[in-house]
């Protein structure tokens, strides 16, 4: 089976993708990663050795809430289920390449993921809360013209273990207890990567973050933020109940083409009826969150603002403004203070919530749109690993 893309700039390309419209990951070797497996695949697991279902439980309270990696540790297994984990199973957490923190508080780990290539993950820290942004895929495809990310390419997709080894990882190495004094509220998969192309992972990594036995995160505190693959926010929102963010930026198809390019697959209206449909009979709280990348005229103008306006109007959205954060070769540059804060009452005047983003971590490149880590064999500027349609 194989799956093409088309843009107007880009030829078809043919890859070999999955029955689910994803392209395989690479067949893992050696032991499970337990990472890598939710609860209902971690039962599946213990019932293939002859133990009782409920024993996943305990092995994911063991890992997740008490944050254990060493099977001899957990006290409540038998010693011949614990020798029997040891040579089948593993529960490994990323290698550590780089760590930086910044003046501000946040901090950056570089993770090594596979021979030679890392990807990024930024905890933000914030009064009453501690945001993980977590990656999904090393390098990306979807070519965005303002992020740092996109010029690396992509290699390919993580896996379920390498996704939610992050979490374990930052959860570890930030120090708090996993169990009564997590200093990790809120988990946004903006890192590196489209989510919804690495659709396949994403789902059981959801899972197990919300997962009482697993990190036990509401499912308000779990964040997806896509670039607008519009058939899979459909699947998303049938299999799991998370928060849902766009990557909008522009307010018709003509800019948001030039700034994100799956635009041209799936154009503004098609987008919006996505994001209507997501929030349809859910929590009257629930709203889409767009976000929008203030580029100094290129998309700050207050005509442009009333366009937003009008796009959005009637839906439950709320805006975030993020002041763009440069790195080396861009074309693009921040929009003045005054030129947000001038969208942002446009907005508001048209009843729309608006808020500006702090800009973070910028002094360490951990910033929105700065993260890069260290992508080999990529596939620049090609969207070859995004599936058209959904069958």
């Amino acid at each position: 089976m194989s799956s093409e893309v088309q843009t107007d700039s880009m030829p078809a390309v043919s890859v070999p993708v999955a029955k689910d419209g994803l392209r395989p990951a690479p067949a893992a070797s050696g032991a499970t990663n337990l990472f890598g497996l939710d609860r209902l695949s971690l039962r599946e697991q213990f019932a293939g050795i002859g133990e009782k279902p409920w024993r996943a439980d305990q092995i994911m309270q063991w890992i997740y809430r008490r944050g254990v990696d060493d099977f001899a540790a957990m006290s409540n297994l038998s010693r011949d289920l614990r020798a029997r984990l040891e040579a089948s199973f593993v529960v490994r957490p990323p290698q550590l390449l780089a760590e930086q923190r910044s003046v501000d508080g946040t901090r950056k780990w570089v993770l090594r993921i596979g021979e030679g290539q890392a990807i990024e993950t930024v905890f933000i820290p914030d009064k009453g809360r501690g945001t993980l942004c977590i990656s999904s895929q090393v390098g990306c495809a979807m070519d965005c013209a303002f992020c740092s990310t996109a010029q690396q390419g992509l290699n390919r997709n993580l896996d379920v273990a390498e996704i939610v080894a992050q979490v374990w990882f930052a959860a570890k190495a930030l120090g708090g207890d996993f169990q009564n004094e997590r200093v990790i509220s809120n988990v946004v998969f903006m890192g590196m990567g489209e989510p919804l192309a690495n659709y396949g992972a994403l789902i059981p990594a959801i899972r197990i973050l919300q997962d009482d036995f697993g990190f036990g995160l509401s499912k308000r505190r779990v964040t997806v933020s896509t670039s607008g693959l519009v058939p899979f926010i459909d699947r998303l929102r049938e299999a799991v109940d998370t928060a849902l963010a766009i990557s909008l930026h522009a307010p018709d198809d003509t800019l948001r083409n030039e700034l994100v390019p799956i635009n041209r697959k799936y154009p503004l209206a098609e987008l919006m009826d996505a994001c209507r449909r997501y929030t349809a009979g859910r929590d009257h709280k629930m709203h889409v969150v767009y976000e929008y990348v203030m580029l100094d005229g290129v998309n700050d103008s207050p005509a442009l603002a009333r366009d937003l306006a009008r796009l959005l109007g009637g839906m439950p959205a709320k805006v975030n403004l993020i002041p763009f954060n440069p790195f080396p070769q861009t074309r693009f540059r921040r929009s003045r203070p005054e030129a947000i804060e001038a969208f942002a009452g446009v907005l508001r005047g048209k009843n729309i919530l608006a808020t500006t983003r702090r800009t973070r971590g910028e002094d360490i490149d951990a910033a929105c749109g700065q993260l890069v880590g260290k992508v080999l064999n990529k596939q620049k500027r090609r969207l070859s690993d995004i599936p058209v349609r959904v069958a």
